[in-house]
């Protein structure tokens, strides 16, 4: 299926130009910001790198047509500003692509200026789901030349360079150019890897379900598309041939039904499944306990579920499309089957009571001791711009800002029965449940597999904890 690309635009640039895609440092007291390649951003005490999937795509489609290419990520080599200028500058780009989310789309609007001040003749292409859902505030608050609408930043870019409308057909790209994005920048610090290098993939654009109220990609990939099963084998081969150990798959939900099983045959006959672990973003009750197990035998991992919570009117609210019991038989079928099982929890929902948002605290507790969980991630619910969500809760009057720099998982944006501490204090123990003895035993049975995974999840497990729980609101 394809479709056009747009863009908001004020210029048109030259084709052929010289196209620097930036990633500019974000000095902060608050730690390592995770941009790329992420749906909820977040600020980091332990930094992780996460390759950033679409724009490296985009980065690789204008070299293949002529472009002068740069991609500068100073987040991810930790680069200085002044050092991440002066590489910038020497290279005399004629546009720069810069991604951008809430919670530092202030911070580039700034920069934006800068950059202005500094390149005067560079035009500036701003993009991302922020962006997306409120366009005509970038274009009114910073200097740049366009904001590209939607998540598709390989073929919206390029149709505004060339100033022509370029239909969006995921099976006519190119392979994406590890060495010139820098793949191995983003190959180790990273805490879904059981093994390095790794690297992560699309097999699709972005979740078939696509309807959840909070979720903040609903905005840029409004339409479910999926690319051949041989050209995302044929990118595995192509890693493998890198000495990639693991790979994330992160399509929003990993596509199922019949892709899936030709999927995981091809991984078998190909002999990928001996050379490489996959990791997948996948949809409780999507799929019957049989394809658990011949996705394990296809050399899959570890699975990420989003839970969300443990009431069912809130599963609801969100529009999951889930019910409890798929929750619990899904957990017990992809564990059974020998699959790490990831799950995914919120707090502060403004219609959670303080009884409901326990009851999600032992849920997550619960799977970490039964082994229904291997790991799991707790955070605090965003209603980020352009999402349902935001729409409604900013309709009933439950927003308590509308100051962008705030909606980082920090503190609580909008109204809730609990205070802030009680929401602390939910994640605090939905963290803790890692230190219950039956999930630390499992844990070490899992040493006995993968050893540095162990210690990368116990560094994990403290960063959490600082990041989410012992951080002061104040501002």
């Amino acid at each position: 299926m394809t479709a056009p690309a747009t863009a908001d635009t004020a210029h048109p640039a030259a084709p052929k130009a010289r196209v620097a895609f930036c990633y500019p440092p974000i000095p902060s007291e608050k730690g390592t910001p995770l941009l790329s390649q992420n749906r909820q951003f977040q600020w980091f005490s332990r930094p992780s790198t996460i390759y950033p999937v679409v724009p490296a795509s985009a980065a690789t489609l204008l070299k293949t047509k002529g472009y002068a290419v740069l991609w500068l990520d100073g987040i991810a080599r930790n680069t200085s500003p002044e050092a991440y200028w002066a590489d910038l500058i020497a290279w005399q780009p004629d546009v720069v692509f810069l991604e951008t989310k809430t919670p530092v789309v202030r911070f580039h609007w700034k920069w934006a200026a800068e950059l202005k001040r500094r390149l005067p003749d560079c035009r500036l292409v701003m993009a991302g789901d922020h962006v997306t859902a409120l366009p005509e505030e970038t274009l009114n608050a910073a200097p740049v030349d366009a904001v590209l609408k939607g998540g598709d930043y390989d073929f919206a870019l390029l149709s505004w360079l060339e100033q022509r409308e370029i239909p969006v057909d995921l099976s006519q790209l190119p392979p994406i150019n590890r060495t010139l994005t820098h793949w191995q920048d983003y190959a180790y610090r990273n805490g879904n890897f059981a093994k390095t290098p790794g690297a992560y993939i699309m097999s699709a654009r972005d979740c078939w379900h696509g309807k959840c109220t909070f979720c903040s990609w609903t905005t840029l990939y409004p339409v479910y598309r999926v690319r051949p099963v041989a050209h995302v084998l044929d990118e595995i081969g192509a890693l493998i041939k890198l000495g990639v150990r693991e790979i994330m798959d992160d399509a929003g939900c990993l596509p199922v039904g019949q892709w899936l099983t030709d999927f995981c045959h091809g991984m078998i006959q190909r002999g990928y499944h001996r050379k490489v672990r996959l990791d997948c973003n996948l949809r409780f009750g999507a799929v019957p306990a049989e394809t658990y197990r011949l996705m394990r035998k296809a050399g899959f991992r570890l699975v990420l579920f989003g839970v969300e919570s443990a009431n069912q009117s809130t599963l609801d609210k969100l529009n999951k499309n889930l019910t409890l019991a798929q929750i619990h038989d899904g957990a017990k079928a992809a564990s059974a089957a020998g699959l790490d099982v990831h799950i995914t929890l919120m707090f502060g929902y403004p219609w959670e009571t303080a009884q409901e948002a326990a009851r999600t605290v032992r849920l997550g507790r619960a799977f970490l001791r039964t082994g229904l969980a291997a790991t799991l991630q707790a955070t605090w619910i965003v209603p980020y711009p352009g999402t349902a969500l935001f729409k409604t809760q900013a309709e009933a009057g439950n927003l308590l800002t509308m100051d962008w720099d705030r909606f980082d998982m920090r503190s609580p944006v909008m109204r809730s029965p609990l205070t802030e501490r009680e929401i602390r204090a939910c994640i605090a123990r939905t963290y803790r449940g890692f230190l219950h003895p039956m999930a630390l035993l499992r844990q070490l049975f899992r040493m006995l597999k993968h050893p540095a995974y162990l210690f990368k999840g116990a560094a994990a497990l403290a960063g959490h904890l600082r990041d989410f729980v012992h951080t002061s609101s104040k501002r």
